[in-house]
């Protein structure tokens, strides 16, 4: 008998796995457990159509993430950190560099910034920002000292 999973079933499968199994384990164990559902063709046509749906959703979104990727690249963000005397208070974190970018409207998760280096000094200095897991993109970051008013 086929049926498709709910959950992980140990030594037989994971989530989501129209598996083959006897009649007397699914009817008696993982059915009233809910831990699967008889695979009917019914049941298996609308499995096929999430799974392209989810296809589809996911290429949308990896669409989205190089377009992101190629406006992000090579950008210049200015990080503006407080100075005394010529000397930066502390160095530049991730949530600063997530700061300018919303200034330039993007935003951007500051989990998702990697700092090549730490920035202790003002200057110009390289990003990487991961967008998706086979996207990123690397932009210039220009630490120019706080104007205080």
């Amino acid at each position: 008998m086929k049926v498709i999973l709910l959950e992980d079933v140990q030594g037989h499968g994971k989530k989501g796995a129209i598996i083959e199994v006897n009649s007397g384990f699914a009817h008696n164990f993982l059915i009233p457990k809910k831990k699967a559902i008889e695979a009917t063709p019914a049941i298996l046509n609308e499995v096929k159509h999430k799974l392209a749906k989810e296809q589809k959703q996911k290429e949308l979104e990896l669409q989205q993430a190089k377009e992101l990727a190629a406006k992000l690249n090579n950008t210049f963000v200015d990080v503006k950190v407080r100075c005394g005397q010529g000397k930066m208070y502390g160095s530049v974190t991730t949530m600063d560099v997530q700061k300018g970018l919303a200034d330039k409207g993007y935003d951007i998760d500051k989990r998702k910034i990697i700092l090549n280096e730490t920035i202790r000094e003002l200057g110009q200095y390289g990003a990487e920002i991961k967008i998706a897991p086979s996207v990123s993109a690397t932009i210039n970051l220009n630490i120019i000292a706080l104007e205080d008013k």
